[in-house]
């Protein structure tokens, strides 16, 4: 007779990510946000939420937006999700490419990551603003939860050289500044990924020095989870 094992407990070759204290495991994160809402998830976005990563032995290669969704499913029959993000997508690409589909979707909560790619470059945080907005607004507007991801803090890291790293800072803290500012005025819910303890950790970044690797992506999904699990469940309808 031939079984399957579900994803929701970790195997021994897992044990690093089971005991690692920034994590949580697929069963406590089922049971933390059983009580919320959801049923159907659509996620938009660019590298971080279409889960480019590194493999790193101890953890699942799973990434935070796949673990969110089997983590709303194990607790939800008949939940839907769609994961629209693409690669390295620009804010505009994003919004073109992205926004109907999920919008078409009819989610009743979105996960967004965007705006990264527009600060490696010459940027106006006004600009940034009015572009997020014409992403997320039509979300909020559509009934959605709008749950955006705040960035590990990759210029802190010391992975970016000293003459780039002020400068990127910079424009990363007010990506989350305008980001979380955003979220909050449409009702939604920022995750502060970029002032976690572990923000300023190069362990967590992949071999490119820009991605996350395995660990970054378990440890940006326990602060989703925990983050979500403190939401209140009245709010989260909108």
């Amino acid at each position: 007779m031939t079984t399957t094992r579900t994803d929701r407990t970790l195997p021994p070759d897992h044990a690093a990510e089971a005991s690692d204290p920034h994590c949580v495991e697929p069963d406590a994160a089922a049971e933390l946000l059983r009580g919320l809402p959801w049923n159907r998830l659509a996620v938009l976005g660019d590298s971080v939420t279409a889960g480019v990563m590194d493999p790193l032995p101890g953890y699942r290669h799973r990434s935070f937006a796949d673990r969110f969704a089997d983590a709303l499913a194990a607790t939800r029959p008949g939940f839907a999700s769609v994961n629209l993000a693409e690669p390295y997508l620009f804010l505009d690409e994003i919004r073109d490419r992205q926004l109907v589909p999920a919008l078409e979707f009819e989610p009743d909560v979105v996960m967004v990551s965007a705006g990264g790619n527009d600060a490696f470059r010459d940027f106006d945080p006004e600009a940034l603003r009015t572009g997020l907005a014409s992403l997320l607004t039509p979300l909020a507007e559509s009934g959605a939860l709008v749950v955006t991801i705040g960035l590990f803090d990759l210029a802190r890291s010391g992975l970016v050289p000293a003459e780039h790293a002020g400068r990127m800072a910079r424009r990363f803290d007010e990506l989350d500044r305008v980001t979380a500012g955003l979220a909050g005025s449409l009702g939604g819910v920022h995750v502060d990924a970029h002032h976690h303890p572990l923000a300023t950790d190069p362990g967590l970044y992949a071999a490119d020095g820009i991605h996350a690797n395995a660990r970054g992506h378990a440890v940006a999904f326990a602060a989703i989870t925990r983050t979500l699990a403190r939401h209140p469940s009245d709010d989260a309808t909108g």
